[in-house]
Protein backbone atom coordinates (compact mmCIF):
# COMPACT_ATOMS: atom_id res chain seq x y z
CA UNK A 1 0.00 0.00 0.00
CA UNK A 2 1.19 3.51 -0.67
CA UNK A 3 -0.50 6.70 0.46
CA UNK A 4 0.04 9.62 2.81
CA UNK A 5 1.54 7.17 5.30
CA UNK A 6 4.24 6.14 2.78
CA UNK A 7 4.81 2.56 1.63
CA UNK A 8 3.91 -0.37 3.86
CA UNK A 9 3.35 -4.08 3.22
CA UNK A 10 -0.20 -5.38 3.65
CA UNK A 11 -0.87 -9.06 4.30
CA UNK A 12 -3.85 -11.34 4.71
CA UNK A 13 -5.41 -10.43 8.03
CA UNK A 14 -4.86 -6.67 7.68
CA UNK A 15 -7.52 -3.97 7.54
CA UNK A 16 -6.79 -0.64 5.83
CA UNK A 17 -8.60 2.29 7.44
CA UNK A 18 -8.75 5.53 5.42
CA UNK A 19 -10.23 8.89 6.32
CA UNK A 20 -12.32 10.86 3.83
CA UNK A 21 -10.41 12.24 0.81
CA UNK A 22 -7.28 10.19 1.55
CA UNK A 23 -5.54 8.92 -1.56
CA UNK A 24 -4.37 5.32 -1.49
CA UNK A 25 -3.13 2.75 -3.99
CA UNK A 26 -1.86 -0.80 -4.00
CA UNK A 27 0.63 -2.89 -5.92
CA UNK A 28 0.18 -5.15 -7.73
CA UNK A 29 -2.96 -3.33 -8.86
CA UNK A 30 -5.67 -5.52 -10.31
CA UNK A 31 -4.40 -8.67 -8.58
CA UNK A 32 -5.69 -8.16 -5.05
CA UNK A 33 -9.22 -8.97 -3.90
CA UNK A 34 -10.58 -6.65 -1.22
CA UNK A 35 -13.93 -5.83 0.31
CA UNK A 36 -14.43 -2.08 0.81
CA UNK A 37 -16.93 -0.51 3.20
CA UNK A 38 -17.73 3.16 2.62
CA UNK A 39 -19.01 4.83 5.78
CA UNK A 40 -20.63 8.24 5.40
CA UNK A 41 -19.04 10.87 7.65
CA UNK A 42 -22.37 11.91 9.20
CA UNK A 43 -23.18 8.26 9.89
CA UNK A 44 -19.85 7.73 11.65
CA UNK A 45 -20.26 10.91 13.69
CA UNK A 46 -23.67 9.75 14.85
CA UNK A 47 -22.07 6.53 16.10
CA UNK A 48 -19.33 8.47 17.87
CA UNK A 49 -21.99 10.65 19.49
CA UNK A 50 -24.01 7.74 20.84
CA UNK A 51 -20.92 5.76 21.84
CA UNK A 52 -19.73 8.70 23.97
CA UNK A 53 -23.15 10.10 24.89
CA UNK A 54 -22.12 10.61 28.50
CA UNK A 55 -19.35 12.98 27.38
CA UNK A 56 -20.83 14.80 24.41
CA UNK A 57 -23.62 17.35 24.23
CA UNK A 58 -24.56 17.21 20.54
CA UNK A 59 -23.42 16.06 17.11
CA UNK A 60 -21.22 19.10 16.50
CA UNK A 61 -19.51 18.31 19.77
CA UNK A 62 -19.00 14.75 18.46
CA UNK A 63 -17.29 16.11 15.35
CA UNK A 64 -14.77 18.08 17.42
CA UNK A 65 -14.21 15.06 19.65
CA UNK A 66 -13.61 12.75 16.66
CA UNK A 67 -11.16 15.19 15.07
CA UNK A 68 -9.23 15.31 18.35
CA UNK A 69 -9.19 11.56 19.03
CA UNK A 70 -8.87 10.05 15.53
CA UNK A 71 -5.92 12.06 14.23
CA UNK A 72 -4.38 9.58 11.75
CA UNK A 73 -6.11 9.62 8.32
CA UNK A 74 -4.58 6.33 7.15
CA UNK A 75 -3.92 3.24 9.25
CA UNK A 76 -3.12 -0.44 8.67
CA UNK A 77 -4.77 -2.53 11.36
CA UNK A 78 -2.98 -5.85 11.94
CA UNK A 79 -5.93 -7.83 13.23
CA UNK A 80 -4.52 -11.25 12.30
CA UNK A 81 -5.73 -14.04 10.03
CA UNK A 82 -8.00 -15.59 12.68
CA UNK A 83 -9.98 -12.39 13.18
CA UNK A 84 -10.00 -11.73 9.42
CA UNK A 85 -11.43 -15.20 8.89
CA UNK A 86 -14.18 -14.34 11.38
CA UNK A 87 -15.04 -11.24 9.36
CA UNK A 88 -15.20 -12.91 5.95
CA UNK A 89 -18.71 -14.43 6.13
CA UNK A 90 -20.09 -11.17 7.56
CA UNK A 91 -18.42 -9.17 4.78
CA UNK A 92 -19.69 -11.56 2.11
CA UNK A 93 -23.25 -11.28 3.42
CA UNK A 94 -22.97 -7.49 3.65
CA UNK A 95 -21.85 -7.36 0.02
CA UNK A 96 -24.70 -9.64 -1.06
CA UNK A 97 -27.28 -7.48 0.73
CA UNK A 98 -25.78 -4.32 -0.78
CA UNK A 99 -26.07 -5.78 -4.28
CA UNK A 100 -29.77 -6.47 -3.71
CA UNK A 101 -30.32 -2.70 -3.38
CA UNK A 102 -33.17 -3.07 -0.92
CA UNK A 103 -31.92 -0.80 1.90
CA UNK A 104 -35.27 -0.63 3.70
CA UNK A 105 -35.89 -4.37 3.83
CA UNK A 106 -32.27 -5.20 4.69
CA UNK A 107 -31.57 -2.22 6.94
CA UNK A 108 -31.42 -3.93 10.33
CA UNK A 109 -29.48 -6.95 9.14
CA UNK A 110 -26.91 -4.71 7.43
CA UNK A 111 -26.59 -2.66 10.61
CA UNK A 112 -26.07 -5.83 12.63
CA UNK A 113 -23.34 -7.01 10.26
CA UNK A 114 -21.59 -3.63 10.29
CA UNK A 115 -21.61 -3.42 14.09
CA UNK A 116 -20.25 -6.96 14.33
CA UNK A 117 -17.39 -6.01 12.00
CA UNK A 118 -16.73 -2.72 13.79
CA UNK A 119 -16.64 -4.50 17.16
CA UNK A 120 -13.74 -6.65 15.93
CA UNK A 121 -11.63 -3.92 14.32
CA UNK A 122 -12.30 -0.98 16.67
CA UNK A 123 -9.80 -2.06 19.38
CA UNK A 124 -7.00 -1.89 16.78
CA UNK A 125 -7.69 1.70 15.66
CA UNK A 126 -5.05 4.13 16.89
CA UNK A 127 -6.41 7.07 18.85
CA UNK A 128 -4.87 10.15 20.40
CA UNK A 129 -4.09 9.82 24.12
CA UNK A 130 -5.04 13.49 24.64
CA UNK A 131 -8.77 13.68 25.32
CA UNK A 132 -9.20 16.65 27.63
CA UNK A 133 -11.30 19.39 26.08
CA UNK A 134 -13.54 22.21 27.32
CA UNK A 135 -16.53 20.07 26.39
CA UNK A 136 -15.36 17.15 28.50
CA UNK A 137 -14.63 19.41 31.44
CA UNK A 138 -18.12 20.88 31.11
CA UNK A 139 -19.71 17.46 31.59
CA UNK A 140 -18.87 17.68 35.27
CA UNK A 141 -21.90 20.00 35.54
CA UNK A 142 -25.49 19.31 34.49
CA UNK A 143 -26.16 20.27 30.87
CA UNK A 144 -29.21 20.98 28.77
CA UNK A 145 -30.86 18.07 26.93
CA UNK A 146 -28.76 16.92 24.00
CA UNK A 147 -29.75 18.04 20.52
CA UNK A 148 -28.70 16.78 17.11
CA UNK A 149 -27.95 19.43 14.51
CA UNK A 150 -27.27 18.48 10.91
CA UNK A 151 -25.65 20.88 8.45
CA UNK A 152 -26.71 20.23 4.83
CA UNK A 153 -24.13 20.46 2.06
CA UNK A 154 -24.30 24.04 0.83
CA UNK A 155 -24.94 24.60 -2.86
CA UNK A 156 -21.89 26.88 -3.08
CA UNK A 157 -19.59 24.14 -1.77
CA UNK A 158 -21.06 21.62 -4.20
CA UNK A 159 -20.68 24.06 -7.09
CA UNK A 160 -17.08 24.86 -6.15
CA UNK A 161 -16.20 21.16 -6.13
CA UNK A 162 -17.89 20.70 -9.52
CA UNK A 163 -15.82 23.55 -10.98
CA UNK A 164 -12.57 22.07 -9.67
CA UNK A 165 -13.44 18.59 -10.94
CA UNK A 166 -14.39 19.94 -14.36
CA UNK A 167 -11.13 21.86 -14.87
CA UNK A 168 -8.41 20.68 -12.49
CA UNK A 169 -5.76 21.85 -14.95
CA UNK A 170 -6.94 25.45 -14.65
CA UNK A 171 -4.78 27.86 -12.61
CA UNK A 172 -7.36 28.23 -9.86
CA UNK A 173 -7.04 30.65 -6.98
CA UNK A 174 -9.35 30.80 -3.97
CA UNK A 175 -10.27 34.36 -4.95
CA UNK A 176 -11.30 33.24 -8.44
CA UNK A 177 -13.25 30.28 -7.09
CA UNK A 178 -15.03 32.53 -4.59
CA UNK A 179 -16.05 34.86 -7.41
CA UNK A 180 -17.48 31.95 -9.41
CA UNK A 181 -19.77 30.86 -6.54
CA UNK A 182 -20.55 34.40 -5.33
CA UNK A 183 -18.95 34.13 -1.89
CA UNK A 184 -16.11 35.97 -0.22
CA UNK A 185 -12.68 34.35 -0.12
CA UNK A 186 -13.00 33.52 3.56
CA UNK A 187 -16.55 32.21 3.15
CA UNK A 188 -15.73 29.82 0.31
CA UNK A 189 -12.82 28.39 2.29
CA UNK A 190 -14.98 27.84 5.36
CA UNK A 191 -17.97 26.23 3.61
CA UNK A 192 -15.70 24.04 1.49
CA UNK A 193 -13.78 22.69 4.49
CA UNK A 194 -17.06 22.02 6.30
CA UNK A 195 -18.35 20.06 3.29
CA UNK A 196 -15.28 18.15 2.14
CA UNK A 197 -12.80 18.21 5.02
CA UNK A 198 -10.15 19.89 2.86
CA UNK A 199 -9.46 23.40 1.65
CA UNK A 200 -10.27 24.09 -2.03
CA UNK A 201 -6.56 24.07 -2.93
CA UNK A 202 -5.95 20.78 -1.08
CA UNK A 203 -8.97 19.31 -2.90
CA UNK A 204 -7.56 20.55 -6.21
CA UNK A 205 -4.21 18.94 -5.39
CA UNK A 206 -5.99 15.65 -4.76
CA UNK A 207 -7.76 15.86 -8.14
CA UNK A 208 -4.53 16.66 -9.98
CA UNK A 209 -2.72 13.84 -8.22
CA UNK A 210 -5.42 11.35 -9.21
CA UNK A 211 -5.26 12.46 -12.85
CA UNK A 212 -1.47 12.38 -12.81
CA UNK A 213 -1.52 8.82 -11.46
CA UNK A 214 -3.89 7.73 -14.23
CA UNK A 215 -1.66 9.27 -16.92
CA UNK A 216 1.45 7.68 -15.42
CA UNK A 217 -0.26 4.27 -15.64
CA UNK A 218 -1.72 4.63 -19.10
CA UNK A 219 0.70 6.78 -21.14
CA UNK A 220 4.43 7.05 -21.88
CA UNK A 221 4.42 10.86 -21.66
CA UNK A 222 7.22 12.45 -19.66
CA UNK A 223 6.57 13.46 -16.08
CA UNK A 224 7.06 17.12 -17.06
CA UNK A 225 4.43 16.80 -19.80
CA UNK A 226 1.97 15.08 -17.47
CA UNK A 227 2.57 17.69 -14.78
CA UNK A 228 1.76 20.46 -17.25
CA UNK A 229 -1.36 18.64 -18.46
CA UNK A 230 -2.82 18.30 -14.96
CA UNK A 231 -2.13 21.95 -14.08
CA UNK A 232 1.38 22.11 -12.58
CA UNK A 233 3.89 24.09 -14.64
CA UNK A 234 6.81 23.12 -12.39
CA UNK A 235 7.60 19.36 -12.67
CA UNK A 236 9.64 19.41 -9.44
CA UNK A 237 6.72 20.91 -7.53
CA UNK A 238 4.40 18.35 -9.16
CA UNK A 239 6.68 15.49 -8.10
CA UNK A 240 6.78 16.86 -4.55
CA UNK A 241 2.98 17.11 -4.36
CA UNK A 242 2.54 13.66 -5.88
CA UNK A 243 4.92 12.01 -3.43
CA UNK A 244 3.36 13.87 -0.53
CA UNK A 245 -0.10 12.58 -1.49
CA UNK A 246 0.65 9.08 -2.79
CA UNK A 247 3.78 8.11 -0.87
CA UNK A 248 6.04 7.40 -3.87
CA UNK A 249 7.62 9.53 -6.60
CA UNK A 250 5.92 9.73 -10.02
CA UNK A 251 8.68 7.61 -11.59
CA UNK A 252 8.42 5.10 -8.77
CA UNK A 253 4.65 4.92 -9.16
CA UNK A 254 4.98 4.34 -12.91
CA UNK A 255 7.49 1.55 -12.33
CA UNK A 256 5.23 -0.11 -9.75
CA UNK A 257 2.17 0.10 -11.98
CA UNK A 258 3.98 -1.59 -14.87
CA UNK A 259 5.69 -4.37 -12.94
CA UNK A 260 4.65 -7.77 -14.36
CA UNK A 261 2.21 -9.69 -12.20
CA UNK A 262 3.76 -12.65 -10.36
CA UNK A 263 3.13 -16.01 -12.03
CA UNK A 264 1.36 -18.71 -10.09
CA UNK A 265 3.35 -21.85 -9.46
CA UNK A 266 2.00 -25.30 -8.85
Amino acid sequence: MFSEFGQKPVNVGDVVLLGANTLCGSEPEGHITVTTIYADTDYVLDQVFWQHASLLQDRLDAQEFAEMVYTEPAQILRIGEDRAGMLMPWLDELVALSVEQEPVANFYRMQALWFSIAHVIAPFIKTSPVRTSPTQRATACPTLPRTRRFSPLRAEARRAAELLRAEPERRWSVTELASEVHLSKSQVGRVFVEAFGKSPIAYLTMLRTERMAALLRTTDASIATIAEEVGWSDPDFAAHQFRRSVGVTPSGYRALSRRPAPQATG
